[in-house]
């Protein structure tokens, strides 16, 4: 079996992955993340998982590489990781009674042939009308500070939600599942 190498740091898209399979390595790209000027969202997080999975490649010669990146879009603004309670409060504060729209791009790279599959699954979370002390008492008791959209789906944060609407749930944590076991039965791996 092929080496298989998570691009990625974040303890959510490696406990994600590991529901598909458990013999993989992790790597961390190191690469600017910077939005170029003018740049849409889908298009930002499609250059930045190839980035990051070439980034990686570099490191492993016969591999194949997954490498995902996401972005929280309100109002046609770009939501980063806020960082601080000041900025998940107002980050969840502008989401209150609105729809964000989660834009995650998964790239599946072959370190090998240099060619990569890339998808963007859009995921739309419609958030209920929220009072502020539940902003507060939401981020004191679950610190979302390095999560987009200040929230986490999986945890506490789906009580700030009305609705929820994708193809994949899986999608909205960090890594689009379905997508990527698809692109691994395409490459010989067996799922399960």
């Amino acid at each position: 079996m092929r080496k298989i190498v998570l691009g990625s740091s974040s303890p959510f898209r490696q406990e994600l992955l590991r529901k598909l399979i458990t013999d993989f390595e992790t790597c961390s790209p190191d690469i600017d993340e910077t939005p170029l000027a003018g740049e849409q969202p889908e298009a930002l997080v499609s250059r930045l998982a190839v980035k990051k999975a070439e980034a990686v490649a570099l490191q492993y010669g016969d591999a194949l590489i997954i490498a995902s990146d996401q972005v929280s879009v309100l109002q046609g603004q770009i939501n980063g990781k806020p960082g601080s309670h000041e900025r998940a409060f107002q980050q969840l504060k502008a989401s209150s009674g609105n729809t964000v729209t989660f834009f995650t791009s998964l790239c599946l790279y072959d370190s090998k042939t240099r060619q990569s599959n890339l998808v963007v699954e859009p995921f739309h979370v419609h958030f209920r009308e929220l009072e502020d002390r539940e902003i507060d008492r939401y981020l004191e008791k679950e610190t979302p500070f390095n999560c987009a959209g200040s929230f986490k789906s999986e945890g506490l944060g789906i009580a700030l939600f009305s609705k929820l609407e994708g193809d994949d749930p899986n999608a909205l944590i960090g890594l689009p599942l379905i997508k990527l076991a698809e692109m691994l039965r395409n490459q010989g791996i067996q799922i399960p």
